[in-house]
């Protein structure tokens, strides 16, 4: 009971610390359980929860998107432990099947990202001045860095090398497994009209907002975390608890709404 208990409270970093075959463990658990909901799904000839067209879909869209990008935003906050300590884990765990990171990868590599906030080798996501190219490095580097966690903590071997050259391969089976239990899940209606948009948007907008907040549009380069609240930004910190206040998250890290630090760290103004 212990044992279970220290699983769903300690957050994933942690125990990856203390176990140097966590994701293994982590993604085998996940596997098993994508493999088990599509096996009883065929086996009761499932539909899914939105198997045919209905208009008010259309309605269902936006408010599908806002949920997306709000559990990016609680991922985050699961990320900092500033839910209650006995359904901190869960959160996070919930809204990783969400957002389709998995819990684990988003809190290790966010991590890296606060310790080595803007170091162009080890940032998960350092700041270029172009969104596109950010969103690329974004996409190559998240691996990569996963990969230098690893090494950094068990050493950078060619036992270690393949270890987590297979573990890679383990990460992208278990993704697509979690993708298809979202088809079958949703049903084809439900699963290319409301998840895959929302999907899409909502890592567009995650990749923004990381980008954004790291001053992307200082014209010297001073890329650094800054507080945003014009504009689009100020709509932002209503609908998602401050998150473009990145200043004051960087500041205090345990602030489940950096917009009500005080005193806050200054704002950057529009350019």
């Amino acid at each position: 009971m212990t044992a279970i208990v220290s699983t769903l409270t300690s957050l994933p970093f942690t125990q990856l610390r203390r176990n140097r075959y966590f994701y293994l463990w982590y993604d085998g658990f996940y596997a098993l359980v994508c493999a088990s909901l599509l096996a009883l799904m065929y086996a009761t000839s499932f539909e899914g929860l939105v198997p045919r067209w209905d208009d008010r879909l259309w309605i269902a869209l936006p408010l599908v998107v806002h949920a997306q990008i709000l559990c990016s935003v609680f991922i985050h906050n699961a990320t900092h432990n500033n839910f209650p300590r006995a359904i901190n884990r869960i959160v996070g765990e919930l809204c990783g099947v969400v957002v389709l990171t998995r819990f684990a990868s988003w809190e290790v590599i966010h991590q890296r990202h606060h310790r080595y906030s803007d170091d162009t080798e080890r940032d998960p996501h350092p700041v270029v001045a172009s969104y596109w190219r950010f969103m690329i490095n974004t996409i190559v580097n998240v691996e990569r860095q996963l990969q230098r966690i690893y090494f950094d903590l068990y050493g950078d071997t060619p036992e270690n090398r393949r270890y987590e050259q297979n573990r890679a391969y383990v990460s992208y089976a278990t993704n697509l497994l979690l993708i298809a239990t979202w088809y079958f899940l949703l049903g084809p209606v439900g699963f290319f009209f409301l998840f895959v948009p929302a999907s899409i948007i909502g890592f567009l907008h995650l990749v923004h907002f990381n980008w954004s907040t790291h001053n992307a549009f200082s014209p010297d380069g001073d890329f650094k975390p800054v507080n945003l609240n014009h504009g689009y930004y100020w709509i932002g910190n209503l609908l998602w608890f401050g998150i473009y206040m990145h200043a004051n998250h960087h500041k205090r890290a345990g602030m489940f709404n950096p917009a009500r630090m005080e005193p806050s760290l200054p704002v950057t103004r529009p350019r």
